[in-house]
C-alpha cells in the first residue's frame, strides 16, 4: 500500500500477470504489425477507389500501428515484475497512447458502422453523397475529441513506489476520488458502452433492411453478417472484459475502503486489458469485410503476388463498389 498525494493507493504483487503478459503482448506486438502494415500498404499503394469508410479505417491502422510499438515496453515492464526503468516522460506517453488507441478503436469502428448504417438503411440519404473531405473532417474531429479527453495523461506522473519497484500505471485503485480519477474511470466506460449501443442499433438496422431486400440479397447479406461479426467480435473480446472489471471496482469501493479486498478486481482489470491492446490485431479482419473496395483489392494483388492471371472482380463486388458501401 503506498500514499500518494494525499490517497491510500493499493499496490499488489502479480506474479501470474509478470509471467503470462509478457509473451502475450509480444505475440500481439507481432501479428498486430504484420496485419496493420499490410492493411497500410493496401491502403496507400494498391486503394484504387476511396471511400469515407476506407478513410475511417485508414485512421485506426495508423493508431494501431503506432501503439503497437508500446506493447514492447510494457512487456519488458510486466517481466521486471511491474518496474518501469524509462523515465517519467516516456510513461506518460506510453499510457497516453494506450488510453488513446481504445478510444479510436472504438471511435472509427463505430464511425464505420454508422458509414454503413446511412449506405444500406437510407441510400438516399445526402449524407452518402458528401465526399472525401467530409470523412476527413469527421475523423480530424474525432482525433479532436480523443485528445481532449486523454490529454490530461501526459501532463501528470503516474509512478508508484512499491517496495524497490517503480509502478507506471494510469489505473491505480487509490481509496481518494480526485477530478481527474473520477473522469478517467468514467470516459473508460462511457467510451465503451455508448458506441456499443450505436453500434447496435446500427447492426439491428441494417440486418432488417437486409431482409426485405432481393437485389443481389446473398451477397449483400453475406457482407453485411461478416461485417457485423467483426465489429461484434471486438467490442466483445476486447473492450467488453476491461469495462465490467473497471465498473466493478467502482462498486468495490463504494463498499469498502481496504487494499485487501481489491486484488482479484485488480488482477481481472489488467488481465483483460491485455485484451484490448489485441483489437489492434483483429481490426485489419474489419478492414478486408467492411470494405468491398479493400477485399477486392487484396485479392487481385495476392493474385498478382502468387503469379496469377488477372481476374476481373465479382459483380457484387462492383456493385458495392458503386454504391460506395
Amino acid at each position: 500500500m503506498n500514499l500518494t498525494h494525499s490517497e491510500v493507493c493499493c499496490a499488489f504483487e502479480s506474479p501470474i500477470l509478470d509471467q503470462v503478459l509478457p509473451p502475450v503482448l509480444i505475440l500481439e506486438f507481432v501479428f498486430g504489425l504484420m496485419g496493420n502494415f499490410v492493411a497500410l500498404w493496401m491502403f496507400i499503394f494498391h486503394m484504387e477507389e476511396w471511400k469515407p469508410n476506407a478513410v475511417y479505417l485508414t485512421h485506426l491502422a495508423v493508431a494501431d500501428s503506432i501503439v503497437l510499438f508500446c506493447l514492447p515496453f510494457r512487456a519488458d515492464y510486466y517481466r521486471r515484475g511491474k518496474n518501469w526503468i524509462y523515465g517519467d516522460a516516456t510513461c506518460r506517453v506510453l499510457l497516453f497512447l494506450l488510453a488513446a488507441n481504445r478510444a479510436a478503436g472504438i471511435f472509427f469502428l463505430t464511425a464505420v458502422a454508422v458509414d454503413r448504417y446511412f449506405k444500406i438503411v437510407y441510400p438516399l440519404n445526402r449524407l452518402n453523397r458528401l465526399g472525401l473531405g467530409y470523412a476527413l473532417l469527421v475523423s480530424l474531429c474525432l482525433w479532436g475529441l480523443i485528445f481532449l479527453a486523454t490529454g490530461y495523461l501526459l501532463a501528470n506522473k503516474h509512478f508508484y513506489n512499491n517496495s524497490n519497484h517503480t509502478q507506471c500505471e494510469s489505473f491505480n485503485i487509490c481509496m481518494g476520488y480526485t477530478p481527474l480519477s473520477t473522469w478517467h474511470n468514467a470516459f473508460y466506460v462511457i467510451q465503451s458502452f455508448l458506441p456499443s449501443a450505436i453500434v447496435a442499433f446500427c447492426t439491428i438496422r441494417i440486418t432488417w433492411q437486409l431482409r426485405n431486400r432481393t437485389l443481389d440479397k446473398k451477397g449483400k447479406i453475406k457482407r453485411a453478417v461478416q461485417f457485423v461479426l467483426a465489429v461484434a467480435l471486438i467490442f466483445i473480446v476486447c473492450f467488453l472484459p476491461s469495462t465490467v472489471s473497471r465498473i466493478a471496482v467502482w462498486i468495490l469501493k463504494l463498499w469498502y475502503d481496504e487494499c485487501k479486498h481489491f486484488e482479484k478486481a485488480n488482477l481481472a482489470f489488467y488481465t483483460s486489458v491485455c485484451f484490448t491492446y489485441f483489437n489492434s490485431v483483429l481490426n485489419p479482419l474489419v478492414y478486408y469485410f467492411s470494405s468491398p473496395a479493400f477485399s477486392g483489392t487484396f485479392k487481385k494483388v495476392m493474385s498478382k503476388l502468387l503469379g496469377r492471371s488477372d481476374e476481373e472482380p465479382p459483380k457484387n463486388v462492383k456493385l458495392y463498389m458503386n454504391l460506395g458501401c
